[in-house]
């Protein structure tokens, strides 16, 4: 998986899509961590603000939540 530098869409934006692929294709299990900034910088070779977009594009989405001081992971609803 890549993203295209020269897509006209925004970087972020690819790496958001990459991301919701692998949570919809059961890679990124709900309750568990998606890549850090810095894994997604390294993985991409995109920016800290850019993986930042990106994580706060899904959280928009509904696809990922952020606990504080915790990371970020694939949402899930509570059915208890």
């Amino acid at each position: 998986m890549s993203v295209d530098p020269l897509s006209p869409t925004p970087l972020y934006v690819q790496v958001a899509d990459l991301i919701s692929k692998d949570i919809e294709e059961g890679k990124l299990q709900p309750k568990r961590p998606i890549p850090s900034e810095n894994q997604l910088r390294q993985e991409y070779g995109i920016a800290r603000g850019t993986a930042r977009l990106a994580v706060a594009l899904l959280r928009e989405r509904g696809l990922v939540v952020t606990i504080p001081h915790r990371g970020t992971y694939v949402a899930w609803e509570d059915t208890e």
